[in-house]
């Protein structure tokens, strides 16, 4: 197990001394990237914050305590528990968010229920889709429309599903 930590640093290792006997400059290539960056995290700072600030209005506003209600019956038809509603809906908005929750339910169900496991496949069968779209659009030189967004809040959520059906029947 010592030696995988070594991995990282014997590959930049690696590609230090190829890009020496290539007789690469890397300073000037390290800081052409650096300049490259900065343009990028300009136009992405706007989509994150409205995307954190969004996450945090939907949990304190009330609306996901709610939406978690009406949809719970949904849910269990679908054979999702209704435990892990609020945990499938913060999913795609927010991942620390996701991480807190994921954890009261260890704690309420304990670590080896079957909510607790379909709770991890919820959590770990999607990424936040808001974030990956916040980049996405802020690297992206037309911006289209919401379809991709609605297609991936699809996917995840099928993934759920698929994941939840999984966990019963194993």
């Amino acid at each position: 197990m010592k030696y995988l930590s070594l991995i990282i640093p014997l590959l930049f290792l690696t590609l230090f001394v190829y890009a020496l006997f290539k007789r690469v400059k890397l300073y000037d290539c390290f800081t052409d990237g650096i300049k490259e960056a900065i343009p990028l995290l300009l136009s992405l700072f706007p989509y994150l914050a409205v995307m954190l600030m969004l996450s945090e209005l939907f949990e304190a506003s009330g609306l996901a305590a709610k939406l978690t209600a009406f949809l719970a019956p949904a849910f269990r038809f679908l054979g999702i528990p209704p435990e892990i509603c609020k945990l499938v809906l913060l999913k795609p908005f927010s991942g620390s968010g996701s991480t807190a929750l994921l954890s009261e339910i260890f704690s309420a169900y304990g670590a080896d229920s079957y909510i607790a496991r379909c709770a991890c496949v919820a959590y770990g069968s999607s990424e936040t889709v808001f974030y990956i779209s916040a980049v996405y659009f802020a690297g992206a030189k037309r911006k289209i429309s919401a379809v991709p967004i609605l297609i991936a809040l699809f996917a995840n959520f099928c993934a759920v599903i698929l994941g939840c059906f999984l966990c019963k029947i194993m």
